[in-house]
């Protein structure tokens, strides 16, 4: 099953609206025992206005009078917070300039694993009903991390709300292809979210 890559994002937005407002949909109703993980592919070179278009739904889910409430997870803030508590971050820069880019990759990858990334993604306590996690900023760490080795480590830890990645590719239910060209893995446990 090919599926196209939308172009409008305007619309895909309101359409976003709707769907994250749906009570079915928070509650992780008809999916028939699989958990509610989606995948929301768009054209890479609509980046810049899927972030802003993301960032006013988030702000637009805080206000107390929203049926759901975004919690983002950027998975770029995710690679630098992980730096950051091991204390690397500051080093990094050092290290790709002594040892170059390649080592740097692999020492990243030690550290920053897919499991690393779920955790420090996770909080507490999750509101069933209303919470959605929305994981964008998977473009940003390439070739550090694949999404679908976050997708599944993120699975147990998040089983009781959706969880929407922003996929800036193509995704056809069985295979991500990051920026609609380079196989991002396979992943069948998600859902096209429109």
């Amino acid at each position: 099953m090919t599926t196209q890559i939308s172009t409008d994002i305007a619309r895909d937005f309101d359409r976003l609206r709707k769907r994250f407002a749906d009570n079915d949909f928070l509650n992780n109703r008809g999916l028939a025992n699989e958990v509610g993980f989606y995948v929301y592919p768009y054209d890479a070179s609509r980046e810049l206005e899927v972030r802003q278009r993301t960032a006013e739904l988030v702000a637009e889910s805080q206000a107390d009078n929203s049926p759901y409430r975004l919690v983002e997870r950027n998975l770029w803030q995710t690679l630098l917070a992980i730096c950051e508590d091991k204390r690397i971050l500051g080093k990094i820069t050092a290290l790709e300039e002594k040892r170059g880019s390649d080592a740097l990759l692999r020492q990243l990858q030690k550290i920053a694993t897919p499991e690393a990334y779920a955790r420090a993604m996770d909080y507490s306590p999750h509101e069933t009903g209303r919470d959605i996690l929305i994981i964008t900023g998977v473009g940003q760490v390439y070739p550090f991390v694949r999404a679908h080795s976050v997708l599944e480590n993120a699975q147990s830890l998040f089983e009781d709300i959706p969880v929407v990645l922003m996929y800036p590719g193509r995704y056809d239910g069985q295979q991500l292809h990051l920026f609609d060209r380079i196989s991002d893995g396979n992943y069948y446990r998600a859902f096209n979210i429109l």
